[in-house]
């Protein structure tokens, strides 16, 4: 399921807010200048790894987004739980780093976790199937896919050369709950859609 979790960033112990209620999410991401979006695919799909399908179900989505915010190019990539690279490739991604572009994913089918560090809070958004988010340049943030990743997502681009990170050096990302964690929370806690902490 989709889901928010926003922490101060010097305590990750205890969140103050928690949903899985898309609009909630929405909202509290836009005011922070963050895009997400939910998509349905234009046409059926009988392989939703295979790229030129997924590029042809989304065509409409992408084309907008291309015309709106001047993205060049777009991919899909993914991963699956029996990758032999997938605790390196999962690495490569989990310590923070900025991009000097926007960086936009399209959730097509598993799940991922983007952190966003903004000012001196942390959000945690839980995106799964159909989720849509852009994260303005210059963002600080990081992103886990888990320890058995299983997903596809769309990648779009300003630039041609695609995924070039900055890293912050900062040791922020080990201190928040990692994929398993909050994963494992949010299924035990499916009932409520929000909850706020004083």
């Amino acid at each position: 399921m989709s889901f928010l979790a926003i922490y101060a960033e010097q305590d990750a112990s205890r969140p103050q807010l928690l949903t899985t209620d898309g609009a909630q999410i929405a909202r509290e991401l836009e005011v922070e200048g963050i895009r997400f979006e939910r998509w349905t695919a234009g046409c059926e799909m009988s392989d939703p790894t295979d790229q030129t399908q997924v590029l042809a179900a989304y065509a409409d989505d992408v084309a907008r987004l291309k015309a709106e915010n001047g993205f060049v190019t777009a991919d899909v990539i993914g991963l699956t739980p029996d990758h032999p690279e997938r605790a390196a490739l999962r690495g490569k991604f989990l310590d923070e780093h900025r991009h000097a572009e926007h960086e936009v994913r399209f959730f097509v089918r598993g799940s991922g976790i983007f952190y966003l560090h903004l000012g001196e809070r942390v959000f945690a958004v839980g995106c799964e199937q159909n989720d849509l988010i852009a994260v303005p340049a210059g963002t600080p943030h990081w992103f886990d896919m888990g320890p058995t990743p299983d997903f596809t997502a769309i990648r779009l681009f300003t630039n041609p050369e695609g995924w070039v990170a900055n890293f912050t050096s900062s040791d922020i990302a080990s201190r928040f709950p990692r994929h398993e964690s909050l994963a494992e929370h949010f299924t035990q806690t499916a009932a409520p859609h929000s909850e706020e902490s004083a």
